[in-house]
């Protein structure tokens, strides 16, 4: 069983900078991609730049 850890992910959406908050069990690239598609949509493909650390 993995734990669920609270982490910010900032990056670039479409140039402009920004970030939000998950809960992951990992900060795989699959589960944080994941997460900005389930609060982007189609809009995924503008992010870059995107960065993972824990929330405090």
């Amino acid at each position: 069983m993995s734990e669920n850890i609270k982490y910010v992910i900032k990056y670039n959406l479409d140039g402009e900078r920004r970030f939000d908050f998950a809960v992951l069990s990992s900060t795989a690239p699959q589960q944080v991609e994941e997460a900005l598609r389930k609060l982007h949509g189609e809009d995924f493909s503008k992010i870059t730049d995107i960065k993972v650390s824990k929330a405090l």
